[in-house]
């Protein structure tokens, strides 16, 4: 491309990016209208609550995910077991379901009359009460049965290929099993693991659903209590301020100690080839695994199931119902394909010109990684109410949310796709005579559709389960199913919420085919 080509393409480039920082420019606008004094009631009144409560949950999650990802990636990537493709499946279908689908079910479940709660009342009587999930553990369990999948995936992957001449030569110098695991395997994978924990912190911190369903205090909860119960739109961004900040301090320090934290091998690494499992040692891995797919999985589809079929079979499922599906599906394509038109810009600008400005595109771009749907609904409005007024409370207030919100899902796997076409290819198309755009069309697109098709469906996966930024902006009237799942869950009517709830775990499995696809390709 020529110097006035790349010019074009950075100035599209920048004006995307400046699109992308809106939320957090109108944040930190909002925030900065506190007075000291507004500023020192938060910090005596709500600050100290709430960072106790995020960070405690955020902490107990990460535990639990570490410990069901990493148990179940050692199991299922060291041992040869039947059953060990569908064991990998039932591991990574957690992930279909939303957290706050997780926290509507089981708030069922634990009932007097719900399934757990039965069997509790069976087991011990009255002598015990059915535990309480309106709490921090409450809300650990839900969010670690939701995010453990990332952990698992990560650290399974580690564990394919790590090198096998470390763990000999640690048992021939007299280590029994537990200390090569301590000692050997898991500082090997440890960049993994903190890369899965990184994705379970962060989304403790955005969550929304399940912790408005539980009743517990995080600082995305209260953002959007005081935006829609007070109205208090400054006092909502002061809060997201410091949530941001919290979110951006915990990964550069994420980066700063994975970096410090480099492992090399001075043989060429292979996969490792998993060991027969015993009688004992099956027994023994079906029992924690199909402990953790009843939970985390089986029952939740069991009871959407029941309910669904209940739903249908007392013809509840009207029309209104099928247009709440129709608008999930027309938010997902319309943001999904408006992420993807965006992202190419600033993916394509960073891989042909590398740059300290091509750098700062890209990673302005993927600011929508730490702001919560609340603080990005929160920032849509102040900059509708600021600049564009006459578009606030409409459809495209909500589409550019979601589109900024899941941008950078685009614009990461654009990047990584354009990173393996080589300069050579569009060279040869402009040496044919072939203008830029003519190249861009002929040549790059049709190289890269996979991976754009790819950032497509990761988009549109994300938008179709969104609840909270889609609560706040949502036109009056133009209701989706995790908003109806949201309403009826509040208004106990199970017959209604759980269509919607299976009808978007229906939705994902693709992206779950998807995934499973690609990731057995490359291990």
């Amino acid at each position: 491309m020529t110097k006035n080509n790349f010019s074009a393409l950075g100035s599209i480039a920048l004006t995307v990016v400046l699109i992308a920082t809106i939320p957090l420019i109108f944040v930190i606008f909002s925030s900065l209208q506190l007075h000291a004094e507004q500023w020192s009631g938060l910090w005596s009144n709500r600050l100290p609550g709430l960072l106790w409560n995020t960070f405690s949950l955020a902490i107990l999650v990460a535990l639990g995910c570490f410990v069901l990802g990493v148990s179940a990636a050692w199991w299922i990537a060291r041992r040869s077991f039947p059953g060990r493709n569908i064991a990998i499946w039932l591991m990574i279908l957690p992930l279909t379901i939303p957290t706050y689908v997780f926290a509507h079910i089981y708030t069922s479940l634990l009932e007097e009359t719900g399934w757990l709660g039965q069997a509790w009342r069976a087991a011990f009587g009255e002598a015990i009460a059915i535990p309480d999930i309106y709490n921090v553990f409450g809300a650990t369990l839900v969010l670690s049965l939701a995010g453990f999948s990332y952990v698992f995936l990560l650290a399974r992957a580690a564990l394919s290929v790590s090198t096998r001449s470390l763990e000999e030569a640690a048992t021939i110098q007299g280590a029994n099993k537990a200390e090569v695991f301590f000692k050997i395997n898991l500082p090997l994978l440890r960049p993994a693991i903190a890369a899965g924990l990184s994705l379970v912190v962060l989304h403790v911190f955005s969550d929304f659903g399940a912790v408005s369903m539980l009743q517990y205090q995080t600082f995305t909860l209260s953002i959007y209590l005081q935006m829609s119960g007070r109205f208090d739109y400054q006092a909502a961004a002061g809060l997201s301020l410091v949530l941001v900040l919290l979110s951006l301090a915990f990964l550069v320090m994420e980066r700063f100690f994975r970096t410090r934290q480099r492992y090399y091998s001075t043989r060429q690494v292979r996969k490792h080839t998993p060991k027969p499992a015993t009688r004992w040692e099956t027994t023994i891995i079906w029992l924690w695994l199909g402990l953790i797919t009843l939970f985390a999985f089986a029952l939740p589809l069991a009871w959407m199931i029941t309910w669904s079929w209940d739903a249908w079979m007392q013809d509840l499922l009207s029309s209104e119902f099928w247009g709440y599906a129709f608008n999930s599906l027309l938010v997902a394509v319309l943001a999904a394909s408006v992420a993807v038109l965006f992202a190419f810009p600033i993916a394509f600008y960073h891989t042909r010109r590398r740059s300290l400005l091509s750098n700062v595109y890209l990673q302005s771009s993927s600011i929508g990684f730490v702001l919560p749907g609340p603080v990005v609904a929160l920032g849509i409005i102040s900059f509708m109410l600021a600049i564009l007024p006459w578009l606030y409370g409409g459809f495209i207030a909500l589409l550019l949310a979601l589109v900024i919100r899941f941008l950078p899902l685009a614009v990461q796997s654009q990047d990584a796709t354009l990173q393996q076409l080589t300069p050579s290819i569009e060279q040869a198309g402009r040496s044919l005579g072939a203008g830029p755009l003519e190249n861009l069309w002929l040549v790059i697109l049709p190289m890269i559709r996979n991976g754009m098709a790819g950032a497509w469906v990761l988009v549109f996966i994300d938008t179709l389960k969104e609840l909270p930024a889609t609560l706040i902006l949502r036109p009056t009237g133009f209701d989706t199913l995790p908003v109806r799942i949201w309403i009826e869950a509040s208004e106990e009517m199970l017959e209604l919420a759980a269509p919607a709830a299976l009808m978007l775990v229906v939705g994902t499995l693709p992206i779950i085919w998807i995934m499973m696809k690609s990731e057995k390709k490359a291990l």
